[in-house]
């Protein structure tokens, strides 16, 4: 369907703008039907969603091999370093997805998560579902612009949120997790002085201090900056719609400056 629409995609801008800056999944086409199929699958489990903040060098992820975990971005530093790989797999990040199209391709987990955008650039389709990403949280032109919203229906659309961890807690919610457990969110940046800024973009010119592994974003590679106010909003509105439904999201980092959700201690977690 992309490469069929691609040809006409400005008139189709011009003629359904807010559809094509919002969610242009609805367009180009998404894999709704094998979304549904996902629904409540893991209804009343609990999973980890693991962020790539420095602290996740103090944990031993090998206790996650019989947990179901989504691993995001880069990940793929950390299971070249420990061998170990989430069930999840999900990039948000357009940067992230250039930046490292290959290692993504390579990356095979039993499930994946993309934006219906990215389908030009994933050859490797296995175990892929690709879903309809509303963006208007980054939109300065839409009524959501910095707004928070949640989707309890991931295949009809899943909302950004300033971190693809927003997007992972939505589908957490669809697949039917009763508690979520947050790693390696240390919500902590710093821009070296170093990095070349234009706008909104930020090149490394030397190791990432901010991730787990210092090629994260290192030199070369650009990010943007991650608006921790922006992030913040969206996780309050989370922590809102799972508790509101019965269920948890709990925040086991160790350290960091993540104190919107209860705390509960990573190695308590599993049987000793």
């Amino acid at each position: 369907m992309y490469y069929l629409l691609k040809p006409i995609a400005p008139l189709i801008k011009k003629l359904l703008p807010k559809i094509y800056l919002e969610e242009p999944g609805r367009i180009f086409g998404y894999d709704k039907k094998k979304l549904k199929g996902l629904k409540d699958k893991y209804k009343g489990e609990r999973c980890f969603i693991i962020g790539n903040g420095p602290s996740l060098n103090l944990i031993d992820t090998s206790k996650l091999n019989d947990e179901y975990a989504f691993g995001v971005n880069a990940f793929f530093y950390k299971t070249r370093e420990t061998g170990y790989k989430p069930y999840f797999y999900c990039v948000e990040d357009t940067d992230v997805m250039k930046d490292n199209l290959e290692e993504i391709n390579k990356f095979d987990t039993k499930y994946k998560f993309f934006p219906s955008i990215y389908k030009k650039y994933i050859t490797n389709r296995k175990n892929t579902y690709f879903f309809n990403m509303n963006r208007s949280f980054y939109e300065p032109r839409s009524k959501k612009f910095e707004v928070p919203s949640f989707s309890k229906d991931c295949s009809q659309r899943v909302f950004c949120g300033q971190s693809v961890t927003i997007i992972n807690l939505q589908l957490a919610y669809y697949l039917g997790f009763s508690e979520v457990y947050l790693v390696g969110m240390d919500f902590s940046y710093v821009i070296p002085d170093s990095a070349i800024v234009k706008g909104k973009d930020i090149e490394s010119t030397e190791d990432d201090p901010n991730h787990f592994h210092p090629e994260y974003f290192g030199k070369g590679k650009k990010w943007h900056d991650p608006k921790l106010h922006n992030v913040l909003k969206s996780y309050i509105n989370c922590r809102e719609v799972y508790e509101a439904d019965g269920r948890k999201i709990y925040n086991s980092t160790v350290g960091g400056k993540l104190e919107v959700f209860e705390r509960k201690e990573f190695n308590s977690l599993f049987d000793q």
